[in-house]
């Protein structure tokens, strides 16, 4: 007795899972890290997290005392303008200020003063918990 062997027609989804699975877990390592752009030294501070809901904005002084509103860099004097122009009307738009461990204290209130003074409230200063 002969059997007639017929081609499989079901498809095995099995190999596009495993690939989905590993591409999720890459893109969730790698998402966090994305954020962002300029590296600093950030102080080490015990604290709780801000719980943030909205995207924040977020402006970085690095230790060479360069200025950052994202990944773009400005000058201080245009700081505020830019600040209103990606802002718009909202001056209740929480704002993270990132500055080096190695820069001056007086620098970073200098920053965090102009904002104040432009009426935006909502400032938070961002530091690392140590290890």
């Amino acid at each position: 007795m002969r059997r007639k062997h017929r081609p499989v027609s079901a498809i095995n989804v099995t190999p596009m899972v495993d690939v989905m699975l590993v591409l999720l877990i890459v893109f969730m390592v790698t998402a966090p890290l994305l954020t962002v752009g300029v590296p600093i030294n950030l102080p080490k501070v015990e604290s709780q997290s801000l719980d943030a809901q909205r995207e924040p904005l977020e402006i970085t002084l690095n230790e060479n005392k360069e200025l950052f509103i994202g990944d773009e860099i400005v000058i201080f004097d245009e700081l505020i303008s830019k600040v209103r122009a990606v802002a718009g009307n909202n001056s209740d738009i929480r704002i993270f200020l990132r500055a080096d461990t190695n820069i001056n204290y007086g620098e970073v209130m200098q920053v965090l003063g102009a904002l104040n003074t432009s009426g935006f409230l909502k400032i938070a200063l961002v530091t690392k918990k140590p290890d």
